[in-house]
């Protein structure tokens, strides 16, 4: 979402952003001892609402390797629902909301960057990797998230109160606005929530009824069969949420997405297929002569495997960069943990009331325990007792170096560089395990759960450090806030766990062309490249390739992130992120007679929108792959309009155009209509 400047806040005391001086003391917007914080309804909605954005986020991050900030959208509706009550919820129980309901978009980057690697790894029988269960996908997921808690506990004193002022905070600032703002949220509350609306709407004509296209390929005008000629496409996927996505990342970033995905389709799709014309034999990874390919074969064999490389490229370089400052946050931390509220907990304030140490040292004992067992009993291992405790002890390691630098991270740029440190713990534990023994598929399941758990914690940390700030801020009880986050990371684990058991039930699975999870397939090469074999050269030429691209992309300057998932995605998943790009930068741009008040209206106002189609949209695709599970594609065809032939042809495409422009003229009459609102 958008950050915020150094600046200061309305509603917050003067000292709050900016370091102390000797002898003053910070007091939150709410001192009081005797306030409402923890109640029935800020639980109940805060849980809710975790287990709504948690299989949101999960769809968008295996669709588009974007993870969604859920904060903001929460805190929002958190408040547009007291509103509605006759009792308005007090600042902290809304507060409260926010916090719980936040677990979703950190758990779901944890467990959905990761695991799916191994649903990919098990499509193939001759990986010899097992399918995760959906309760081993819930447990990795649950039990990175606590440990992300733990090793945030004894260092919340010295981010809050040692280092006050020092750090931006950009998420966190964000968020505060948001929940500072009172009856303006309320309003936006129900922007939001007729957004998301309008987004389930729209994605359920599209997915469960198909009353018109999914994929807009133009192939019943002249231009898709003549770019088709040629060995090129042109495709768009009718979707709201991934436009609403687009919208949020901005047209530069959009931009760049697109371009990555044109030059694998428009570029490298078209030169291996010449290439391959004068090669009659079968090249691995293909599964046929490149010659008898289609466009859609060629870019899955061998350009999407360039895009891998680009992914994992980009993410050990951000890791290389980042060296310097983890050893110096590394440094910091560690003294900070030392540092803690010397006071007798009687004449510790309300608000700097947190979790004792010990917590931590007793909950890592609980949670060594539980992941023994865990890795010696559940992923299916006989005598993997050894394995196991490796395994524990890497986690722990491992967390407890990164999870402060996350946090750190968090709290300086707001963003969190946790898929490259998985990429390091996968690397770490992989050589650790089959210098152990571990080989083949056993190896791959061990080694990605450890690191489904890793990531899950840096994470956490990171999303609980934004969190605790906003409660400091404004005057949460730490010890609550703390607490409440293992009861939300539960529900979020298993939200998170149910709608990626049933996503990887869809027709393709994970990897496929309607659910890349592109994070995830860099991980899986990376384990391949541990325990598998070499025989695949070309495989690893062209993951090279990739690796070259996001090099030479980071020295020009350019995104290689952004620019290699445009290449691993379909075409048809990039062009909708693009256009929602340019959605916003109609919106904000700056006509004639509008002052930048304006301009800044519109533009909250159109990130507010495409919030909710995001939300509304994300759940639709869920909800239908529920039905498809549930009921079963035959009689699922009994609700559709069209049948397959009409909905793939010119009556459906012409359908979906008229309703898409018709959303996209709907967003910025709306989102403009904001400065006469």
């Amino acid at each position: 979402m958008a950050h915020v400047t150094k600046d200061a806040i309305a509603g917050l005391p003067a000292n709050a952003r900016r370091p102390l001086e000797p002898g003053e003391r910070y007091i939150p917007v709410v001192p009081d001892e005797n306030v409402l914080e923890v109640t029935p309804r800020s639980v109940t909605l805060g849980l809710v609402l975790c287990a709504v954005f948690a299989m949101s986020a999960a769809y968008v991050a295996l669709k588009l390797g974007q993870g969604i900030e859920a904060a903001i959208p929460i805190a929002i509706l958190g408040i547009g629902y007291s509103q509605m009550q006759k009792r308005k919820s007090t600042l902290l129980e809304n507060v409260f909301v926010q916090s719980i309901g936040a677990n979703s978009s950190h758990v779901v980057s944890g467990a959905v960057f990761t695991i799916p690697a191994l649903y990919m790894l098990a499509a193939d029988p001759t990986s010899g990797v097992a399918q995760p269960s959906v309760w081993q996908v819930i447990t990795v997921s649950f039990l990175g998230g606590c440990l992300g808690i733990l090793f945030m506990i004894p260092l919340r004193h010295n981010f809050m109160v040692e280092m006050h002022g020092r750090f931006p905070w950009p998420e966190a600032t964000a968020t505060t606005e948001i929940v500072l703002s009172g009856e303006r949220a309320g309003g936006q509350a129900r922007i939001l929530a007729i957004a998301a609306g309008l987004g389930a709407l729209y994605d359920g004509l599209v997915l469960v009824l198909r009353v018109m296209a999914e994929q807009i390929n133009f192939r019943s005008v002249w231009i898709g069969r003549f770019m088709e000629g040629h060995f090129l496409k042109l495709s768009l996927l009718n979707n709201a949420a991934i436009m609403g996505v687009g919208y949020i990342i901005g047209l530069r970033y959009a931009a760049i997405i697109c371009a990555g995905s044109f030059m694998a389709s428009w570029l490298l799709v078209p030169i291996v297929h010449a290439i391959g014309q004068h090669v009659p034999e079968v090249l691995a990874p293909g599964i046929k002569p490149i010659g008898d390919m289609t466009i859609t074969e060629v870019f899955k064999y061998y350009v999407r495997i360039i895009g891998v490389g680009g992914i994992a490229g980009a993410g050990m370089m951000g890791i290389l960069q980042s060296v310097p400052s983890m050893v110096r946050s590394i440094r910091a931390n560690l003294k900070g943990m030392k540092s803690q509220d010397k006071r007798e907990r009687t004449a510790v304030p309300r608000t700097d009331r947190s979790l004792p140490n010990s917590v931590t040292g007793i909950g890592l004992v609980v949670f060594a325990l539980c992941a023994v067992l865990f890795f010696s009993y559940g992923i299916g291992l006989s005598g993997a007792l050894g394995y196991a405790l490796a395994g524990t002890a890497l986690v722990i390691f491992i967390a407890f170096l990164f999870a402060p630098v996350s946090a750190r991270a968090i709290a300086i740029v707001g963003t969190n560089p946790v898929s490259g440190m998985t990429m390091l713990t996968l690397i770490i534990t992989g050589l650790v395990m089959r210098n152990m023994g571990l080989s083949g598929g056993q190896g791959m399941f061990v080694t990605m759960m450890v690191g489904g758990v890793v990531c899950t914690a840096l994470a956490a940390a990171g999303a609980l450090a934004s969190d605790l700030k906003i409660g400091h801020w404004l005057g949460a009880t730490p010890a609550k806030q703390l607490s409440l986050k293992f009861v939300g990371t539960a529900v979020a684990a298993i939200f998170c766990g149910l709608a990626m058991w049933v996503l990887s039930q869809q027709p393709g699975g994970f990897g496929s062309s309607s659910i890349p999870a592109p994070q995830a397939s860099a991980m899986k090469e990376i384990l391949v490249g541990i325990f598998g074999t070499t025989e695949q050269p070309l495989q690893w030429y062209l993951f090279a390739l990739g690796v070259v691209f996001a090099i030479v992309l980071r020295i020009i300057g350019v995104p290689a992130l952004a620019f290699a998932l445009g290449m691993y995605l379909p075409m048809e998943i990039n062009t909708p992120v693009m256009l929602g790009g340019f959605l916003a930068w109609l919106v904000q741009r700056q006509g004639k007679g509008d002052s930048e008040e304006t301009t800044k209206t519109r533009h909250q106002r159109g990130i507010l929108i495409a919030s909710g189609l995001i939300a509304g949209g994300a759940l639709m695709g869920v909800f239908n792959a529920i039905l498809n599970v549930a009921f079963g594609a035959d009689k699922m065809a009994g609700l559709h309009v069209l049948d397959e032939h009409a909905f793939e042809g010119l009556l459906g495409e012409g359908i979906a155009l008229v309703l898409l422009i018709t959303l996209c003229v709907t967003v910025v009459r709306w989102a403009k209509g904001a400065a006469r609102a």
